[in-house]
C-alpha cells in the first residue's frame, strides 16, 4: 500500500529538508564567491554591476604625494558632467579647513595659509544628473617654514571712514617680480557693497592700489584681502602672512577750482554745499591742473622750504587747516595773508590758498580720500605725485594691471594693518 504524502512527511521529510538546506547553504557560499565561468564574481541583485557615475574629477595641484607645497597652495581641479561639486581638505588629524572656490571656478582657496610642514588630504567629489557621487583625492605634504618672508601691509586700517576717491593701497617690503605679480594679484580680492566695478593697478614693484570705476558711491562698505601667507613672491621669497581690511566710505564730498573764476565748488552726495574764493599758483609757481586727492590732514603745520629753495627765496611759515594734495608740496590750507587777492588774483607757491573760516570750514568737513580737481592753470599734474589714480582714464589705469581686464557680469568686485610710511617732501604755500 502506497504511503500517504503526510505520512512520507513526517516518516522521512524533516532529514530530507535538513539536507535540502544544507545544500542551499553551500551553493550560497559559492555563488558568493564565483560563478560557472571560472571565478568571476556576480551579482544577487539584477544580475548586473552597478553603472559607473556620469561625473568625473580630477585634480590637478597639488599632486598625490606632493612634498614641499608652499602653504598658500589652492585645491586646482576640474570636473565633467557635474551638477555639484564639493571640495574639502582636511589635515592629517581630519580637521577640516574652510575654503572658498575662487573666482575662476576651478581653484578652491583655504581661508588662509596652511599649517607648515603638514600633511593635508583634498577631496573632490562631483555629482552628475545621475545623483552618483565620483571623487578625487590627493595627499600632500606643505613645506617648512622659509626664512624669506615679504611682509604686506595696508594704507589703511579697520573701520576707518573715508572719501570716495580712496585708492585700496597695499605695499611689499620687499619688490614682487613682474612674472609673479599675476599670482599675487589673483590672491587679492575686494567686496564691495553695493557692488562696483573696479580693478588692481600696479604702481611700482613694491606697491599696487585698486580703484573703481567711477568714485566710490556714498556710504559703501569695502573690504579687502590679501592671501599672502605662504605665497611664492620670486626668488625663494615667500609671503609673510595674510592680509584684510574693511573699511566705510563716507559722503560724496567733491571740490572743484576753476583758475578762470579763482573759486572752488564743494559738493555734497551731488548738491552744492558751498562756493569758496581761492588764490592759487603764481605763474612761476602755478598750482597743478589734474585731479587729486586728500593724502593727509594737518589742523597745525609749518612750511618750510629754506632746505628746497635756499636761503634767498626759502621761508619757514606756520600754517593752519592744511591737507595735502601732492608729494611736491601742494595742499589746501588757510592763508590770512592772501584773503584780500583771494577769488580774484594768484598769488600762492602753488597751493590752494583759502581765508581762515573757509579753511576751518573745509578742514571740518572733508576726509581723507575725498577728491579735488584744479582745472585751467599753466602745469599738469604729473602721475605718481601724490593718489593721481584719478588723473589717469579708466583705459589707462586698466593697463597697470598683472591680469586682463574682463569686466565682470556681475559688478562685485571679490589686511590686520600695519600702517605705511609715506613720504614728506618739502610743502609749498
Amino acid at each position: 500500500m502506497r504511503a500517504s504524502q503526510d505520512q512520507l512527511i513526517r516518516r522521512g521529510g524533516r532529514r530530507r529538508v535538513l539536507a535540502a538546506g544544507l545544500l542551499a547553504v553551500a551553493l550560497a557560499f559559492t555563488s558568493a564567491c564565483t560563478d560557472g565561468d571560472g571565478g568571476k564574481p556576480s551579482s544577487w541583485q539584477g544580475g548586473d554591476e552597478a553603472p559607473a557615475p556620469k561625473a568625473a574629477a580630477t585634480i590637478s595641484e597639488p599632486a598625490a604625494d606632493a612634498k614641499d607645497v608652499p602653504a598658500s597652495t589652492g585645491i586646482t581641479f576640474t570636473t565633467k558632467d557635474a551638477v555639484k561639486t564639493a571640495v574639502e581638505l582636511k589635515d592629517a588629524a581630519g580637521k577640516a579647513v574652510e575654503g572658498t572656490l575662487a573666482a575662476d571656478g576651478r581653484t578652491w582657496l583655504p581661508a588662509g595659509a596652511l599649517e607648515y610642514g603638514t600633511a593635508y588630504t583634498a577631496t573632490v567629489t562631483a555629482t552628475g544628473d545621475d545623483d552618483r557621487p565620483a571623487t578625487a583625492t590627493s595627499t600632500f605634504t606643505t613645506m617648512a617654514k622659509p626664512a624669506n618672508q615679504v611682509r604686506v601691509t595696508s594704507f589703511l586700517g579697520d573701520n576707518q571712514v573715508v572719501g570716495v576717491g580712496m585708492p585700496l593701497i597695499v605695499k611689499f617690503s620687499r619688490n614682487i617680480p613682474e612674472d609673479y605679480r599675476d599670482d599675487v594679484q589673483r590672491r587679492m580680492t575686494v567686496t564691495s557693497t553695493p557692488a562696483q566695478e573696479g580693478i588692481w593697478h600696479w604702481v611700482s614693484p613694491t606697491e599696487v592700489r585698486y580703484r573703481p570705476k567711477e568714485f566710490w558711491k556714498a556710504d559703501s562698505k569695502i573690504s579687502y584681502r590679501v592671501q599672502a601667507g605662504g605665497l611664492p613672491m620670486g626668488e625663494g621669497w615667500y609671503g609673510r602672512a595674510d592680509l584684510s581690511v574693511d573699511v566705510k566710505i563716507g559722503a560724496a564730498v567733491v571740490m572743484t577750482v576753476d583758475n578762470k573764476t579763482k573759486r572752488m565748488t564743494v559738493t555734497r552726495n551731488g548738491s552744492v554745499i558751498k562756493t569758496i574764493p581761492v588764490s592759487l599758483g603764481k605763474k612761476s609757481t602755478p598750482s597743478s591742473s589734474g585731479t587729486m586727492v586728500v593724502i593727509e590732514k594737518l589742523r597745525k603745520t609749518v612750511f618750510d622750504t629754506f632746505e628746497e629753495l635756499g636761503p634767498e627765496e626759502g621761508y619757514r611759515t606756520k600754517i593752519d587747516f592744511a591737507q595735502r594734495l601732492t608729494w611736491g608740496g601742494e595742499f589746501i590750507h588757510a592763508a590770512p595773508w592772501s584773503e584780500g587777492q583771494q577769488g580774484s588774483v594768484n598769488v600762492s607757491h602753488g597751493c590752494v590758498n583759502v581765508s581762515m573760516a573757509n579753511g576751518d570750514w573745509l578742514f571740518k568737513n572733508t576726509q581723507i580720500g575725498d577728491p579735488i580737481t584744479v582745472k585751467g592753470t599753466e602745469r599738469k599734474l604729473q602721475n605718481g605725485n601724490g593718489w593721481t589714480d584719478w588723473n589717469m582714464s579708466w583705459d589707462e589705469y586698466v593697463k597697470g594691471s598683472a591680469l586682463p581686464y574682463e569686466p565682470p557680469a556681475d559688478p562685485d568686485t571679490t589686511p590686520t594693518p600695519d600702517g605705511a610710511v609715506t613720504p614728506t617732501p618739502t610743502p609749498t604755500a
